[in-house]
C-alpha cells in the first residue's frame, strides 16, 4: 500500500508539473470518469463482451496446448512437423498476428483466435516439459501392476503433469489478457474495452483513456489473483488428500 500511495504522489506531482489534462489528468478526475462509467449499461456490456471473448481463447489455448503436447511427446514425427509452427507463434510480434489474421477473420472472433495464439505455446511448453519430467520409475511400477490407462491416468499422469500445467494457467490469463485487449484495440472491435480504448484515444478524451485502462489493469490483476486462489486451493487439497 505504501508503494501505490508513493506512485500515486508521483502522479499527482507530475501532472501539476504538466498542468494540461489533455495530456495527464489527475487521479481524482480519471477516479470520478471511471465512476461515471461504471453507471452506464454499456460499460458492463462491454467489459462482459471483452471478458467473454478472452476467456474463450484462453481456455480452448490450454486444451489445445495441452493436446499437442501430449502427441508431439509421443511421435517424434508430430514434433518435428509441429515445432517450427509453434516456434513461429512464439517469434511473432503480437501486432503482426494481429494485422494478418484481421484480414481472414472478423473483429468480433480477431481477440479470441490472439489470445488462443498468445496461450497455445504457454500451454504446450510447460505440458512438455510435465512430461519430460515424468519419473520413468513410476511409470514401470504402474505397468508392473497392470493399472488401467484411467487409473494410471488418475494416480501418476494427471499428479506429475498438473503442477507444470497449473503455471500456465497463472501465465497464460495474463498474457492472454493483454493480447486480447491489444486485438481489441487494433480491430476496433464492437462492443469491447478495445473499442472504448480506440475511441478515447481518437478523440482525446484522455480521462476516458486513463479509466479504460485502469479498467484493463484491474480485471487482469483480478483474475490472476483468483487463478492463483483457486490453483493454491486445488494444491492445498491434493496434499490433504495425500496426507
Amino acid at each position: 500500500m505504501a508503494a501505490i500511495a508513493a506512485w500515486l504522489v508521483i502522479w499527482i506531482l507530475v501532472a501539476h508539473f504538466v498542468d494540461k489534462e489533455l495530456l495527464l489528468p489527475y487521479p481524482w478526475t480519471v477516479l470520478k470518469t471511471l465512476g461515471k462509467l461504471c453507471l452506464a449499461f454499456t460499460f458492463w456490456k462491454a467489459v462482459a463482451y471483452s471478458l467473454l471473448r478472452i476467456l474463450i481463447g484462453i481456455v480452448i489455448g490450454l486444451v489445445c496446448g495441452t493436446l499437442v503436447a501430449v502427441l508431439t511427446s509421443k511421435s517424434e514425427i508430430a514434433y518435428k512437423f509441429l515445432y517450427p509452427m509453434i516456434t513461429v507463434i512464439r517469434a511473432t510480434p503480437v501486432a503482426s498476428f494481429i494485422i494478418l489474421a484481421w484480414l481472414l477473420l472478423g473483429a468480433g472472433t480477431l481477440p479470441a483466435f490472439i489470445t488462443f495464439l498468445m496461450v497455445f505455446p504457454i500451454a504446450w511448453s510447460a505440458v512438455s516439459d510435465g512430461i519430460k519430467a515424468l519419473d520413468p520409475n513410476l511409470a514401470d511400477a504402474c505397468k508392473s501392476y497392470r493399472f488401467s490407462f484411467g487409473k494410471r491416468l488418475r494416480v501418476f499422469y494427471i499428479p506429475s503433469i498438473l503442477p507444470y500445467f497449473l503455471s500456465a494457467c497463472k501465465t497464460a490469463i495474463g498474457m492472454g489478457w493483454k493480447a486480447g485487449v491489444a486485438a481489441e484495440v487494433l480491430a476496433v472491435t464492437p462492443i469491447s474495452i478495445g473499442m472504448h480504448l480506440y475511441n478515447a484515444k481518437l478523440y482525446l478524451e484522455t480521462p476516458d483513456l486513463f479509466a479504460w485502462t485502469t479498467v484493463t489493469i484491474l480485471l487482469s490483476l483480478l483474475f490472476e489473483r483468483l487463478a492463483s486462489a483457486l490453483i493454491d486451493r486445488s494444491q492445498k487439497r491434493r496434499r490433504n488428500v495425500k496426507n
